[in-house]
């Protein structure tokens, strides 16, 4: 069957319309930057309505660049940042708080409290997550707390709680629909990934009323229809997944035993263990991957929560690079007999760590240290980062089972240095797909094989192809000497943190 597919991803830092062809190939993309609030230190916020906006304008740019009509869209995927709390009027659509990001860190104490009270192995068994301001749920509690007359809107019915695939599904759909799909639900630590269900427990510990929350449907499913005044054709919602999920099944993680790693502002890495569910015993995260036909995938997966952003900020923040991808150049400049720590805690840190009270802390600096030691110990700490989610999962999932090669998507997979570096480091092949918006991808092909002009799982799988692998070749006594220097790095800084 002939027809176009829409794939809206919208991330942390901008939003992005693709449309894809039959044959899985771009026709068009449009993308737009969007604005990052910092209120307080620690404090991450979006407009809802700038997301809401930028969304719709690159979707109008995609479609007239790729050249055709509205109606020749055979479905829209969507795909998002995840964990992203958004609260909204039910009747007029306004938002009613700045979006709270995924990294916002707001929620620290709350959780902590948490902890204190006996809770985690409770949400932990539940929901597979740890109690962590990383997710969705304690920024509602904050929410409901904060805002000015919003726990009584919400206990009348009147408020929307989602995450940002929910605002988008009810804005484009002029706000008939409010649902989300089973991966964006189980990051919300309201919703129990065995039942499938939103856990009425949890949600009484937390004190959030249920008439707040999206039906959950599956990932490939009816999400309603674009209202037709949008863009002249009422074109129907056919996929949804967050974006580490998307990612995944963009590059054809289908399998048991798969890994995929994304690096962006974060790095997210994800391991599909099929139906099992496996609890972690060193801190990974337990979540759903998909679901699918009725069958619930499951995951483990590791966040770090600075990866890209820490490139951001050689650019930035200390300006040693006019742009992101001179970081590999510079690196490869830096004196091989230094070797400088950056440990990138500049939100506290993810997996298996999970402190949010660390913070960035540099080690090993000398007299000769300048901007190339600098760019080198930023891209490794991304290596050494990934290595230690590596090490947890084959500690969860066993060695055995675990594929020996990582594929990588995102902007940093575009540097060569930062890939070998991180073949080297973890000591497994890394392969880089060959189409980098892998993300955008999983989403397209969720709406597009549930509109029935994309394959299935199988041969999608076969199309998936690698633009280029990357074989460990570092000698091991210096892989290990750089591991133990890292690891001690960061010890000390986690102790720093604590005795502060």
């Amino acid at each position: 069957m002939s027809g176009y597919i829409l794939s809206i991803d919208q991330g942390t830092t901008s939003s992005r319309a693709i449309i894809f062809n039959s044959d899985m190939k771009m026709a068009g993309s449009a993308q737009a930057e969007i604005t990052q609030y910092y209120p307080q230190p620690g404090w991450v916020e979006h407009d809802a309505a700038e997301i809401w906006q930028s969304v719709v304008d690159t979707m109008r740019k995609a479609i007239a660049g790729a050249g055709v009509d509205a109606a020749a869209i055979a479905a829209v995927g969507i795909t998002n940042q995840r964990e992203t709390a958004v609260v909204w009027d039910r009747k007029s659509g306004t938002p009613l708080y700045r979006a709270i990001v995924w990294q916002d860190r707001r929620t620290a104490e709350m959780c902590e409290s948490l902890k204190a009270d006996g809770y985690e192995k409770l949400f932990s068994a539940k929901t597979g997550l740890l109690l962590d301001p990383y997710f969705s749920g304690t920024k509602l509690r904050w929410l409901l707390d904060n805002v000015d007359g919003l726990r009584e809107q919400a206990e009348a019915g009147e408020v929307c709680f989602g995450t940002i695939d929910s605002w988008l599904i009810y804005k484009l759909t002029g706000g008939r629909v409010h649902a989300t799909d089973a991966t964006n639900a189980s990051r919300t630590l309201l919703y129990n990934i065995d039942d499938g269900t939103w856990d009425e427990e949890l949600l009484g510990i937390l004190g959030i009323p249920a008439a707040m929350l999206p039906e959950v449907r599956e990932c490939a499913d009816d999400f309603g229809r674009v209202d037709e005044a949008l863009f002249g054709a009422a074109l129907p919602i056919f996929g949804v997944a967050g974006d580490q999920q998307a990612a995944a099944m963009g590059n054809a993680c289908f399998e048991p035993g798969m890994m995929k790693s994304t690096y962006g502002t974060g790095c997210f890495a994800l391991l599909n263990t099929g139906q099992d569910r496996v609890s972690s015993a060193n801190r990974m995260l337990t979540t759903i991957a998909c679901r699918l036909d009725g069958e619930t995938t499951y995951a483990l997966e590791g966040s770090i929560f600075i990866a890209g952003a820490a490139v951001q900020w050689l650019r930035d923040g200390l300006g040693i690079i006019g742009q992101a991808s001179e970081a590999g150049v510079l690196a490869a400049k830096a004196d091989p007999g230094q070797q400088v720590y950056i440990v990138p805690a500049f939100t506290g840190l993810g997996a298996p760590y999970w402190d949010p009270a660390a913070r960035g802390a540099i080690f090993g600096l000398t007299r000769n240290s300048g901007p190339a030691e600098f760019a080198r110990a930023v891209l490794e700490s991304v290596a050494y980062q990934t290595l230690d989610l590596l090490v947890a999962m084959k500690r969860d999932w066993g060695a055995n089972q675990l594929e020996t090669v990582l594929r990588v998507d995102g902007g940093m997979a575009a540097s060569d240095w930062t890939m070998q570096c991180l073949a080297d480091m973890t000591g497994n092949p890394v392969d880089r797909s060959a189409i980098h918006e892998t993300t955008a991808l999983g989403a397209a092909w969720l709406a597009g094989s549930r509109a029935g002009i994309w394959p299935g799982k199988r041969e999608f799988a076969k199309a998936w192809a690698c633009d280029r692998r990357f074989s460990p070749a570092m000698a091991e006594t210096e892989r290990q000497a750089k591991i133990i220097g890292w690891k001690n790095a960061v010890s000390r800084m986690i102790s720093d943190a604590s005795a502060g």
